[in-house]
């Protein structure tokens, strides 16, 4: 078993990633049906924890889909501790330098390329027959920064630059805060597109991807017009909080005595 959402972006297509804000194996379940390439687990903003984590990976072992995390923060702990527990993926937010990225990758990979601790208590199973997890750990595993500030906007070739990186994952809301302005997804101010621009041509130009939270399909097929190659769309608790409030208003709309 290897990384099937790492070989996707080898071949240069896109990617659709789910977000699982909801720690609930079954929400995972639901989700991973729906046909996305990718699966994130989100520990920084969502309510998940560590044990509900292995509980959705497990739910997501049944489709062709590939697990990854959001992890709350830069911190070895914690990401030995998910890719340990199989992800594939490591998502890290608020990395604004060269000096945090290579922590990053330390924390990810074996030695001698990091400082990651054998104990792979899950991932461990994706060894193939005669061939040991931890010998294709390293190459397999996609490392991607949030680039989110304006530090890290400043930054962002150095942190490309580092190896063992990725590519890049935006996000928007962290991103516009930072220059000022309101929190949201999908942003169309001038200079933040630009910044876009800027993102996929540093990332393709080093051979790495870039991905970006979206807030709705429409402005995450402009974004992959543009140049991402892994679009997130909103979450899980985001997309069944919508569908219920259409589903009540549709039914109130159409009277039978449900009038407020």
């Amino acid at each position: 078993m290897r990384n099937a959402l790492k070989a996707r972006l080898a071949s240069g297509k896109a990617c659709m990633n789910g977000w699982l804000a909801i720690p609930s194996g079954l929400s995972a379940e639901v989700m991973a049906r729906a046909g996305w390439h990718s699966v994130t687990v989100d520990l920084q903003h969502g309510v998940q924890d560590y044990r509900s984590m292995v509980e959705c990976f497990q739910a997501l072992g049944a489709y062709p889909v590939t697990p990854m995390v959001r992890v709350p923060w830069n911190e070895p702990g914690i990401i030995g501790k998910v890719v340990d527990g199989g992800a594939w993926g490591v998502i890290c937010p608020m990395v604004n330098n060269a000096k945090e990225a290579r922590a990053l990758v330390s924390a990810c990979l074996y030695p001698p390329a990091g400082a990651r601790s054998n104990g792979p208590i899950r991932s461990g199973g994706y060894g193939e027959a005669g061939s040991l997890y931890q010998s294709f750990a390293n190459e397999e595993l996609l490392i991607l920064p949030m680039i989110e500030t304006r530090e890290a906007v400043d930054n962002l070739e150095e942190i490309l630059d580092v190896p063992g990186i990725s590519g890049a994952y935006v996000g928007p809301s962290d991103m516009g805060l930072s220059f000022g302005l309101s929190p949201t997804l999908d942003r169309e101010e001038g200079h933040i597109l630009q910044i876009y621009k800027r993102i996929v041509t540093e990332t393709k130009q080093r051979g790495q991807t870039c991905g970006l939270h979206n807030g709705s399909p429409a402005y995450a097929a402009k974004m992959i017009d543009l140049g991402f190659r892994i679009v997130t769309i909103t979450s899980d608790a985001t997309l069944l909080g919508k569908i219920a409030l259409e589903t009540v208003k549709q039914i109130r709309g159409g009277s039978h005595g449900l009038a407020d």
